[in-house]
């Protein structure tokens, strides 16, 4: 009994009782269950009588075990995933700037381009589109961005965690991406601040950025700024663009569907621009309705009305005229105004209805007859005695191509540049009832021919300017020189390089349509040259005034008598010579132009009231089926001065000339010449000081009465009619 009671002390030393080796346990010591322990203690059939009165049991508290482990692990996870979320936060926003330093940053500027009336033009810039307030765009845009972008967006704080959840099953159960879990707020973050990375840091920044603005700014104000700075795809910035580039129309005017379908753009811009697919457009604006209607922002009516009227989009974008001038005036505003820094108001002194009198003639003409004559282009410039540039096409669709035909493209003129050559002959002594012999002429190794080989004999200046005789061309430019028509015409405004070689009498030399134009102001306004624009003034959205154009004295260039000759011969060309379809009931006078084998077909006409240049060819140069500039440009000429002047009191062209009734002309026998005669220069044109210059009349004024004329010597002076034989096997009967 003592033995059995005597406490036995542990050792590792002293042989086992059991007389075994090495360590173990019995099933005592075990903490194993006892439904769990091994051996043939328990009967099976006891064992199987435990276990089905056991089973229930055992199954309620192994589920509620694990309920609780997941609760537990929950909470763990949960603990650990705000820690780690915080410890995120914390790490990328630290590697931002100080709040106190983060400001909206500048919308790019919007450059609106409007007409000498107030009308829009164009808007070019970054954004393609003004900003306007909410209250001023059309009520059912910020209706519809909300009902399909951010239903929650007055309610929450710039951050949506159910918005959040939502998109997170929403994804899960898709298995792919296929929502966004950004607020409106966030959205605007990430297009003023950051850059498109998708990346944990850039969402952080997002939700910090997007917290901030809440705080700074009310929930209308973030809104107005996100409908101005989105993008709607196909290039456009800001509600005010896309809805012009869609619709044609402002923001302020948008219907419910189309507003439908601007917000539906927002998912995917460049996919579902309606200009890219107009079907998955539409399908996407209906899917904004039924959000609408769900959300309760329309009623069940407007629903139906807008399902059964689908946004109707505009035929195309940028298809007017028009925009020729909007991009000339962008490549200018620089030099205006220097960098544009802020919205900006270009006012323009192009006349929207004369620009478009002048696309559709131009368009009409090319329709209809430009597959059967070969011809697939047309420009036309119009502008007024101050040199403002009323109207300018520069090709027949600007959707199609929007190269510049009328101030960038280069071509020869044709006899389009023979005015000049009379002007100068007329500076060194001659007259318009001047004759020579018009006959086969060769001048070295050139031999000029006129138009369908007919000559015409003994003829004046007069009528060989007005029958666009070849042969008296070239004799007059062997007479006075090339460098003298050089002169000429860049003393009127051609600003192109001239060769100064004999053939320039025919206009081989390439112009524009824009410089060629102006240069036939001058006739039209007394002798003057003015300086050619297109801008009037530049102002700011407030109203300050970056530049102001002040039509100030501008040089003579032509002495009142020389203009009075120009013009009585120019007249005959519109009366009796190759411009008669020009005419429309004003005097008016001008000059066609043809270059070889028709590739380019000209007329430059003008009244007291407008210059206006035509036209016609093909890009590449390619030759027309016989065309030449006194049919289509003639036509097209016509059609737009006779609209032009309606209702504008009629003008006689400025200058006078009284020609001698006792002049009476030798007969000029026929010549061959084989030498160029040498140059007699003009004397310089003097300054603008030297002429006393002169103050135009307002654009508008198509009266010229009212021109200050100071004496001038301009040109050279009159020269006496030579001797040498030369002068007398050309005829010149000065």
């Amino acid at each position: 009994m003592a033995d059995r009671n005597r406490r036995i002390e542990p050792t590792f030393d002293a042989p086992l009782r059991d007389g075994s080796s090495g360590l173990s346990v019995s099933e005592e010591d075990r903490v194993v269950p006892a439904s769990r322990k091994r051996g043939p203690a328990r009967k099976k059939s006891s064992a199987r009588a435990s276990k089905s009165r056991k089973t229930p049991r055992r199954k309620r508290r192994s589920s509620l075990g694990i309920i609780a482990r997941l609760a537990y692990w929950c909470v763990v996870f949960s603990i650990w995933g705000g820690i780690a979320a915080a410890g995120i936060v914390v790490y990328y926003g630290a590697k931002m700037p100080s709040a106190t330093t983060w400001a909206i940053p500048d919308r790019p500027p919007n450059v609106r381009i409007v007409s000498v009336d107030d009308k829009l033009i164009a808007n070019r810039g970054m954004t393609g589109g003004e900003a306007i307030g909410l209250h001023e765009m059309s009520p059912y845009i910020p209706k519809a961005v909300i009902a399909i972008e951010d239903h929650r967006f007055y309610s929450h704080f710039g951050f949506d965690p159910i918005g959040l959840a939502r998109a997170m099953v929403g994804n899960i159960m898709a298995g792919r991406l296929t929502q966004g879990g950004s607020t409106l707020t966030q959205q605007l973050a990430k297009n003023l601040f950051l850059k498109p990375d998708r990346t944990i840091e850039r969402k952080v920044q997002e939700v910090l950025l997007a917290l901030w603005l809440e705080q700074n700014h009310t929930k209308d104000q973030i809104l107005e700024m996100y409908l101005n700075r989105v993008y709607f795809g196909s290039g456009s910035y800001g509600v005010e663009a896309a809805s012009r580039r869609y619709f044609g129309k402002s923001a302020r005017d948008v219907t419910l569907s189309e507003a439908a379908l601007l917000a539906g753009l927002l998912k995917a811009p460049s996919r579902l621009s309606p200009a890219r697919d107009p079907k998955a457009a539409d399908e996407r604006a209906q899917l904004v309705l039924g959000a609408m209607r769900e959300e309760g922002l329309i009623g069940e009516k407007e629903l139906k009305v807008a399902m059964a009227a689908p946004a109707t989009r505009a035929a195309a974008f940028w298809t007017g005229s028009e925009n020729y001038v909007a991009d000339r005036i962008m490549e200018e505003l620089p030099g205006l105004i220097g960098e544009v820094r802020t919205d900006v108001v270009v006012e323009t002194t192009i006349d929207l209805h004369l620009q478009k009198l002048a696309e559709d003639s131009i368009r009409r003409l090319i329709g209809e007859s430009g597959k059967k004559l070969g011809v697939s282009q047309g420009a036309l410039v119009s502008i007024d005695n101050t040199g403002a540039v009323r109207a300018m096409v520069g090709g027949v669709d600007y959707a199609t191509s929007q190269f510049d035909r009328a101030s960038e493209a280069r071509r020869q003129p044709g006899s389009a540049f023979k005015p000049f050559v009379f002007l100068a002959a007329l500076e060194q002594g001659r007259t318009p009832r001047s004759v020579r012999n018009d006959a086969p002429i060769r001048i070295g190794k050139w031999t000029p021919e006129n138009h369908q080989g007919k000559y015409y004999g003994r003829v004046t200046l007069a009528t060989a300017l007005a029958k666009s005789l070849n042969s008296v061309a070239a004799q007059l430019a062997m007479e006075v020189g090339p460098d003298a028509v050089v002169e000429a015409a860049h003393r009127m405004g051609i600003e192109s390089a001239l060769q100064s070689n004999t053939s320039i009498a025919l206009g081989t030399s390439e112009v524009t349509p824009l410089e060629l134009t102006a240069a036939y102001v001058p006739f039209a306004n007394g002798g003057y040259r003015p300086e050619v624009h297109f801008v009037q003034r530049v102002r700011t959205a407030n109203g300050e005034v970056l530049y102001q154009n002040s039509v100030g004295s501008m040089p003579r260039v032509l002495r009142p008598e020389i203009v009075g000759m120009m013009n009585a011969m120019m007249t005959q060309t519109v009366e009796a010579g190759t411009g008669r379809k020009a005419a429309f009931g004003w005097p008016a006078a001008g000059k066609t132009g043809t270059s070889q084998k028709s590739r380019d077909a000209w007329f430059i006409g003008y009244t007291a009231n407008l210059t206006t240049g035509v036209w016609f060819g093909n890009d590449d140069g390619k030759p027309t089926k016989n065309i030449t500039g006194g049919s289509l440009p003639t036509q097209a000429w016509h059609e737009f001065m006779l609209a032009a002047h309606e209702g504008v009191p009629v003008a006689r062209l400025p200058g006078g000339w009284n020609p001698d009734p006792a002049f009476d002309a030798s007969p000029v026998p026929a010549a061959e010449v084989g030498a160029e005669a040498p140059l007699r220069r003009p004397r310089p044109v003097e300054s603008v000081e030297a002429a006393g210059g002169f103050s135009p009349p307002h654009p508008d004024d198509s009266s010229t009465a009212s021109i200050r004329r100071p004496s001038a010597d301009v040109g050279g002076p009159r020269q006496k009619r030579p001797g040498s034989i030369l002068d007398v096997i050309l005829g010149n009967g000065g």
